[in-house]
């Protein structure tokens, strides 16, 4: 994982956007498919190789290393104090804190199909999460008991699962498409936009 530094200059009278790489974040055996930044300078990565490493994001340290899926990692996700995970291993693990501060598996949800995105959405003022499976399908379920309240299905895999505001949730598939969707009430799905 690059660390990349931010920085404004000036050409000119152009104004020119520079990154520069700051530091390397070297502990994964296979290549990282999912970062997230978290509290507190946390940062998280998800591998092929089946492990999480815990970042410090001021040092570039790692602080941790999460061992507990079969298979690739596919999304991370922070859910209050909680890193959520999910796995081609078909499940979805629920990391919290111990009294040492170390991540430890709280809960572990698992389908017939391995999981490829999370995204967390409010509905109605309840936490919700999505969850895409490689199944072309999308669940829908109530935080923090994990019960389905919906399912859609897709033409194809939905690969990537982004967030807005009042039900609305955008969907990325295997094909290239982005669609808009919003949840109805009686928890009803109805794309409004395809880009």
């Amino acid at each position: 994982i690059m660390r990349w530094q931010f920085r404004t200059g000036q050409i000119q009278a152009d104004v020119v956007y520079i990154f520069q790489p700051t530091a390397s974040l070297i502990g994964h055996t296979s290549a990282v498919i999912s970062l997230r930044s978290g509290a507190g300078s946390r940062v998280y990565s998800g591998s092929i190789d089946g492990t999480i490493k815990v970042w410090d994001g001021r040092t570039s340290q790692c602080i941790q290393t999460l061992k507990g899926h079969d298979d690739a990692v596919t999304c991370l996700l922070c859910y209050r104090c909680y890193l959520l995970s999910c796995s081609l291993d078909k499940k979805i693990k629920v990391w919290g804190h111990n009294k040492e501060r170390r991540l430890e598996v709280e809960y572990i949800h698992e389908e017939a199909d391995g999981a490829l995105a999370l995204c967390g959405i409010e509905e109605c003022g309840k936490e919700m999460l999505l969850c895409s499976w490689n199944n072309d399908s999308v669940g829908l379920y109530e935080l923090p008991s994990f019960v389905e309240k919906g399912r859609m299905y897709s033409k194809c895999e939905v690969r990537s699962l982004g967030g807005g505001t009042g039900g609305m949730f955008f969907t990325g598939d295997a094909s290239g498409m982005v669609t808009v969707w919003k949840l109805q009430k009686k928890r009803k799905w109805s794309s409004i936009g395809i880009v």
